[in-house]
């Protein structure tokens, strides 16, 4: 490997010959020079990958030297040494985008450390994340031999997703096939696992914390202790895209992670409803059959009794308090509300759904400029981290966090990318959605579906005897034999909801205290 070239700028160079030669003695390729104005010359004509920097110097002072130097190559990196440890100058320097600052004096293992770091930091972590993921691999195959519990099914997923984000930052590890395989082995067996104890736990029986638990349990002990509550739905966001925004946060919020199951179908209009009514599907629809909309063509009015089902929840526990619920599909809303927020400081509840994820996820299937620019999880994730930079949200929770009160972030389920089609059959009046359908006399392949014969054991409506639902398993989407091959080209590599996978099943669910 070609040897670092590293240009050390400082007036009292020939004084330092014993560090570059133990530099040198590193395997870098070091030159010195006394003043800026010659450092200058050097880059203008030759490139180097690092730049030590004296900040006291005769003529052209270091500060000057380090802004041509940005002027000349802005992204090479630049370690300031100083005696001068005055908190403005330190202060001016970082807002010059130095990369570190060092005391004089300084020995030589501090400027390698120094270096080093500046230099190597990325590639050694690179490999030391590598061996921490076998370990990581090695400790999930020991639980799946086990047969996981629900619980240990949560910590797998949200180690997977951790590690999601970590081989983002570094890419190329070549742990990335391995990890893939990794996530779907684990996607089979998850399915396997829920195929088996769902209707338990939709009875009740050893349930994990599933979605007409969430307002429940994270949402009203904040209430009965008479504390104000912003709950903030983000549709369709997955655990692992939490995680690539959750540092955008952490200086406003002391944050609180946790997690929760979403009841199947993971699609909106049964798991929002589940989570805002505090009911399974079933009850929503014996209980208040006029806003139970299943079978509406208006995919918009399936969620359309929200407000009304919080209402009823609130009336259930018996919380008198004043609350605001606002659903946001467009920019244009969004930046309403962030206009008003601090009006709301007087409400007690205050409930806000963002459905710009869930948008994004389903308008990818169709442009082709989406697919491009997110052909993949990894570059999905960065396109949420934008969205959330520069999105209304984003300045509503820094408006939030000067508030008083607590803020629950979490959403309804999550999505997986659609890879391998799967032949489904099923009537005229079969519902079109691609990870699960409701209708009657409904088949697929067992293998890559689950077939739910008696809805009532999912706590699923069932209207007459003939009803039934199949879900679709690890990465299927389902495609109707007439143009096969045309859905299926067409749906291959979409972001689809509905079915059991870790990514759609296992969502977060956030308390957020403001700082």
């Amino acid at each position: 490997m070609k040897a670092k070239r590293i240009l050390w700028v400082d007036d009292e160079i020939d004084l330092l010959r014993s560090h570059l030669i133990f530099l040198d003695g590193k395997g870098y390729e070091t030159r010195g020079v006394s003043s800026g104005e010659e450092a200058l010359r050097l880059l203008g004509d030759d490139q180097y990958d690092l730049i030590l920097l004296d900040e006291t110097m005769p003529g052209m002072s270091g500060l000057e030297t380090l802004q041509g130097i940005k002027e000349i190559s802005a992204n090479i990196p630049v370690i300031m040494i100083t005696k001068n440890e005055a908190e403005g100058l330190m202060d001016q320097a970082i807002g010059m985008k130095i990369d570190d600052y060092l005391l004089k004096p300084v020995s030589p293992l501090q400027i390698f450390s120094a270096v080093k770091r500046a230099l190597e930091a990325h590639r050694i972590q690179q490999g030391a994340a590598s061996k921490d993921y076998l370990q990581v691999f090695r400790r999930v195959d020991e639980a799946l031999a086990a047969r996981p519990g629900w619980r240990e099914w949560m910590q797998i997923h949200q180690e997977l997703c951790t590690w999601d984000v970590e081989f983002d930052r570094f890419g190329g590890t070549g742990m990335d096939q391995i990890h893939g395989d990794l996530r779907g082995r684990c996607n089979v067996e998850f399915a396997r696992f829920v195929e088996e104890r769902y209707p338990r736990w939709a009875a009740g029986d050893d349930a994990p914390p599933m979605s007409p638990g969430v307002f429940g349990r994270c949402v009203l002990p904040h209430l009965s202790a008479k504390r104000k509550v912003y709950f903030i739905v983000i549709d369709c966001m997955r655990y692992d895209q939490w995680l690539t925004v959750e540092d955008m946060l952490a200086p406003y919020f002391t944050i609180e992670r946790d997690a929760y199951y979403s009841i199947l179908p993971t699609a909106t209009p049964y798991s929002r409803n589940a989570i805002f009514a505090g009911l399974f599907p079933l009850e929503i629809q014996q209980r208040y059959p006029d806003w139970w909309t299943e079978r509406s063509r208006d995919e918009l009015s399936k969620n359309r009794f929200e407000s009304e089902l919080m209402g009823e929840q609130l009336r259930r526990a018996r919380l008198d308090v004043t609350t605001k619920y606002v659903k946001i599909y467009a920019a244009e809303e969004a930046n309403e509300i962030r206009k008003q927020v601090d009006s709301y400081r007087a409400i007690d509840l205050v409930a806000l759904v963002f459905n710009f994820l869930d948008i994004l996820a389903h308008g990818r299937s169709q442009s082709e400029i989406l697919q491009e620019i997110a052909p993949n999880e990894g570059a999905f994730r960065s396109l949420m981290r934008s969205w959330f930079t520069h999105s209304a949200l984003f300045e509503i929770l820094q408006k939030i966090s000067r508030h008083e009160g607590t803020v629950v972030i979490t959403t309804d389920h999550g999505s997986i990318l659609g890879q391998k089609a799967s032949l489904v059959h099923g009537n005229r009046d079969t519902s079109t959605n691609l990870r699960y359908k409701f209708g009657e006399n409904i088949n697929g392949d067992p293998k890559q579906t689950v077939l739910v014969r008696r809805p009532a054991e999912y706590r699923l409506p069932a209207e007459g005897p003939s009803k039934n639902y199949i879900l679709a398993r690890e990465n299927y989407y389902f495609v109707y034999p007439t143009r096969f091959h045309e859905y299926e080209k067409q749906y291959q590599g979409t972001f689809q909801h509905g079915g059991i996978s870790l990514e759609e099943m296992i969502v977060p669910c956030i308390t957020l205290t403001p700082r």
